[in-house]
């Protein structure tokens, strides 16, 4: 326990990691992937398109006509190598645990939910928010959604390069590609969610900023 004065006031705040229970992080999993989920489900029915392993799932949805949930659980295998050798065990098992749940929310929710017409500027600056509130719940408890996510948790971790700001450089790349599948209208949307999500993740997740861990 520390001690912090400022001015005549003294404040006391606690230097340890104070580790998260089993059933938080399962609350923790299931609170994030909802959170993404529905704003995947803004995003689809807006048109829009969104980065990271997430984002290509979206594309190829919107070019091959395949299922979303589907097309993303098989894209995030090849990262669950790196996710061990780089950040061990359990967090590899609560990233695939995660996107898993991904893969069946946003296939269950639009059966839960009706979206009658949806603006797709509030799609972008939402949907961007929602999956950015889900990203962060799932990063803090030592969690992602495969593919870059793990790659800039990371470089964050290990090198200081904060995940956020790796994240939106590309999200940014994936937006350019889909330029030449989605109107640009669309991806100018996109491209504002996109902000959104990364600039949520890059104030809220940083070292010093929260101390809890799984």
């Amino acid at each position: 326990m520390q001690q912090s004065t400022t001015g005549d006031t003294v404040t006391e705040t606690n230097s340890e990691a104070i580790p998260h229970g089993l059933y938080e992080d399962v609350l923790a999993l299931l609170t994030g992937t909802t959170l993404v989920a529905l704003g995947l489900v803004l995003y689809t029915h807006a048109g829009l398109i969104t980065g990271s392993s997430a984002g290509l799932a979206l594309l190829i949805q919107y070019v091959t006509g395949y299922g979303f949930g589907a097309v993303f659980f098989v894209i995030n295998l090849p990262f669950y190598y790196l996710a061990v050798k780089r950040m061990g065990w359990p967090f590899a098992l609560r990233t695939f645990a995660a996107v898993a749940l991904i893969s069946v929310l946003s296939r269950l929710t639009p059966e839960w939910i009706g979206i009658a017409h949806v603006d797709p500027l509030y799609a972008a600056v939402a949907g961007g928010g929602l999956m950015g509130m889900g990203l962060l719940v799932l990063f803090r408890h030592r969690a992602g959604l495969g593919g870059f996510n793990i790659l800039a948790l990371y470089l964050q971790d290990n090198h200081g390069i904060r995940a956020g700001y790796f994240q939106l450089a590309v999200d940014l790349t994936i937006l350019f590609i889909s330029l030449f599948y989605l109107d640009w209208s669309k991806v100018a949307l996109s491209v504002a969610g996109a902000a959104v999500l990364n600039l949520i993740i890059a104030i809220n997740h940083r070292p010093g900023r929260y101390v809890g861990m799984s």
